[in-house]
C-alpha cells in the first residue's frame, strides 16, 4: 500500500515539528502500537502485564523521538506509514523483551548468589561462577542444553525453538522447566 498523502504530510510536520503533530502522530498510531506488542510478545512466548504494555510502548514513542528523530526521517515512503511503524515497533519490542529475558534470567543467578555465603569478589571467585555454569550446561543433554542457550541467550520463542530442534512446541516449557528444576533454579512469578 503505498503512502497516503495524509501520512506524508503527518511525516513532514513531524520533523519540523510543528505544533500538535506528535500529539497527532500517537492519537493516530497508539492503538497500532498496542497491538504490535501485544502480538510480538505472544508469538515470542511472552505474558505482558498492562504496566508491561504501557512501559513498552513508551520505549517505542522514545525510540521514534530519539536522536532528533532519526528513526522517522529514515523513513523512505516505499510502504504506508503503518505498515513501516509495524516493523519498527516490532524491532523496539524485541529488542526489549530480549534484554528482559537476560535480566530475568540473570535474576535466578543473583537470586541464586544471594542466598549462598557471601565471597569476597575476586577474579578467583569469578572464574570458578563461569566454570560452574560451564559445567551444569554440560552435564545436559544436548537438546536440553541447546533449548536452554536459545531460550534464554538468544530469546528465541517456543515455536522457533520446537522448530530448531524438530519437537513440538507444547514440549518446549517443560523441557525448560525440568532444567531448570535439575538445575535448582526457581522461575521467576
Amino acid at each position: 500500500m503505498p503512502l497516503s498523502e495524509t501520512d506524508r504530510r503527518l511525516i513532514k510536520d513531524l520533523l519540523s515539528r510543528s505544533d500538535g503533530a506528535w500529539e497527532t502522530f500517537v492519537d493516530r498510531f497508539a492503538g497500532l502500537v498496542i497491538q504490535v506488542i501485544r502480538h510480538t510478545a505472544h508469538a515470542h512466548s511472552f505474558k505482558l502485564s498492562a504496566d508491561d504494555e504501557e512501559d513498552l510502548c513508551a520505549d517505542v514513542f522514545a525510540a521514534l523521538i530519539d536522536r532528533r528523530m532519526a528513526t522517522l526521517r529514515s523513513f523512505r515512503g516505499r510502504s504506508s506509514l503503518a505498515t513501516w511503524l509495524t516493523v519498527v515497533v516490532r524491532r523496539v519490542v524485541l529488542r526489549k523483551l530480549k534484554q528482559k529475558r537476560y535480566a530475568e534470567a540473570l535474576g535466578h543467578v543473583n537470586a541464586h548468589r544471594n542466598a549462598l555465603p557471601t565471597v569476597a569478589d575476586d577474579p578467583e571467585s569469578a572464574a570458578a561462577d563461569k566454570d560452574e555454569v560451564r559445567s551444569l550446561m554440560n552435564r545436559l543433554p544436548a537438546q536440553s542444553r541447546r533449548a536452554v542457550e536459545m531460550f534464554y541467550w538468544d530469546g528465541l520463542s517456543y515455536r522457533d525453538i520446537a522448530a530448531r530442534l524438530g519437537i513440538s512446541s507444547n514440549a518446549v516449557g517443560p523441557l525448560l522447566s525440568r532444567v531448570r528444576q535439575a538445575m535448582g533454579v526457581r522461575q521467576a512469578e
